[in-house]
């Protein structure tokens, strides 16, 4: 099962030390990471500022498109109003499906905002209390949703990714 994860921070620059944290950790074999995005919002911006960490991308990866669509949801939307509102929602009724709710998503976009940062990843495999314990003291905000594998699937196939090699 994959654990899609928001950690927020109080800062623009939090997200990209978790990394440097997350990446620490994965090489301990303390967590598998498969793909992630950084997400900072300047104070003085009207939206914040992506990046997905390609380096990452490998079997196991959702790629930009996900990453894409997920953050216009969570941050271009609600702007956006009615408008929109009816286009996409099929693909917010795919999400829901695939276990991205609307608490997640009212979750993130309520605590994301104008001089914090965040790091979205898909993980798995994490020994939690190693984990947690390496990010206590950074400030962090954790918001997580489960995807069972049967999701993962459907959401790999939503977005025309080859699907994960068998873990085992």
């Amino acid at each position: 099962m994959a654990t899609l994860t928001a950690i927020e921070f109080p800062t623009t620059e939090g997200a990209d030390r978790a990394l440097s944290t997350l990446r620490d950790l994965q090489k301990q074999k303390l967590i598998v990471l498969h793909d992630a995005t950084v997400v900072s919002w300047p104070a003085d911006s009207k939206r914040p500022k992506t990046r997905h960490l390609r380096n990452l991308a490998g079997e196991a990866a959702l790629g930009g498109m996900f990453w894409g669509v997920l953050f216009g949801l969570l941050f271009l939307a609600p702007l956006l109003g009615a408008a929109i509102g009816a286009g996409i929602g099929g693909v917010t009724a795919s999400l829901i499906d695939l276990g991205i709710d609307d608490e997640f998503s009212t979750e993130v976009r309520s605590r994301v905002t104008p001089g914090t940062s965040a790091l979205f990843t898909l993980t798995s495999d994490a020994v939690v209390e190693r984990v947690a314990e390496a990010f206590r003291g950074m400030g962090a905000r954790i918001i997580s949703t489960n995807l069972s594998d049967e999701q993962e699937a459907r959401l790999r196939e939503l977005f025309a990714q080859q699907p994960a090699a068998p873990r085992g």
